[in-house]
């Protein structure tokens, strides 16, 4: 196994920004997961379904954003990289309002 000599924080780092291209639509959540895997923890692909405990197959149809795979197994392709699967509004316009920051209420 070739794994990358990243810090903790170049690891957050580098999930929090693709994270942000998946939510700005730049990029799909095989796509995500392949860079992830690839560029944070270093794994092949046989590797990291073994890891997560699935075929290669499986793990190479989630990364082509092709096939059929369930919930479950979405979350554990993802749950080594500190992420779980969730639902976000198509929108635009209405994923910009969930994204933005809430009002502080603690305010007296």
């Amino acid at each position: 196994m070739k794994r990358h000599s990243l810090s903790p924080d170049e690891r957050e780092e580098k999930l929090i920004e693709a994270t942000r291209r998946l939510v700005a639509g730049e990029i799909s959540e095989g796509d995500l997961l392949r860079l992830l895997r690839r560029d944070v923890l270093g794994l092949t692909q046989n590797d990291y379904a073994r890891l997560v405990g699935i075929s290669r197959r499986t793990l190479s149809d989630m990364e082509g954003d092709k096939g059929n795979v369930t919930l479950e197994v979405m979350n554990r392709a993802f749950r080594p990289l500190g992420l779980k699967v969730c639902l976000m509004p198509r929108q635009p316009a209405l994923l910009e309002k969930v994204m933005e920051k809430e009002p502080d209420n603690t305010k007296e």
